[in-house]
C-alpha cells in the first residue's frame, strides 16, 4: 500500500498561480484529478514514472504543467492562469503501470487538498 500526501492547495484569486505536490514513495505512474462540489471527479493530469510521458484534460491544457522529481519521489503540479471554475478538492493518484500516463484506473489515492479560485 501506498501513501499519497497532497499538499499546497489553498486561496487565491482568478488569473493566480498555486503549485500542488504529491509525495509517493515507489515507482509509479502519477495523476492529478479533481472534484467540485455536486459533480463528478475528474482527470486533470497525468505523467509516467519517468517523465516522458504527460497528458492532460482539455480545459487545463497550456495553463497546468505536470511534473516530478523521483530523487524526491514527488509530482508536481503547476496550475496558472487559475479560474473560479478550477476550484475543487483535488486529489493525486498512483498506478503501478509506470510507463503509461492514463486517464483512469489508478489503483491508490491520496485524501485531496482545496483548491479555490476566487473571481
Amino acid at each position: 500500500q501506498v501513501q499519497l500526501v497532497e499538499s499546497g492547495g489553498g486561496l487565491v484569486q482568478a488569473g493566480g498561480s498555486l503549485r500542488l505536490s504529491c509525495a509517493a514513495s515507489g515507482r509509479y505512474a502519477m495523476g492529478w484529478f479533481r472534484q467540485a462540489p455536486g459533480k463528478e471527479r475528474e482527470f486533470v493530469a497525468a505523467i509516467s514514472w519517468s517523465g516522458g510521458t504527460t497528458n492532460y484534460a482539455d480545459s487545463v491544457l497550456g495553463r497546468f504543467t505536470i511534473s516530478r522529481d523521483n530523487d524526491k519521489n514527488t509530482v508536481y503540479l503547476q496550475m496558472n492562469s487559475l479560474k473560479p471554475e478550477d476550484t475543487a478538492v483535488y486529489y493525486c493518484a498512483a498506478d503501478r503501470s509506470i510507463s503509461t500516463a492514463k486517464r483512469s484506473g489508478y489503483e491508490y489515492w491520496g485524501q485531496g487538498t482545496q483548491v479555490t479560485v476566487t473571481s
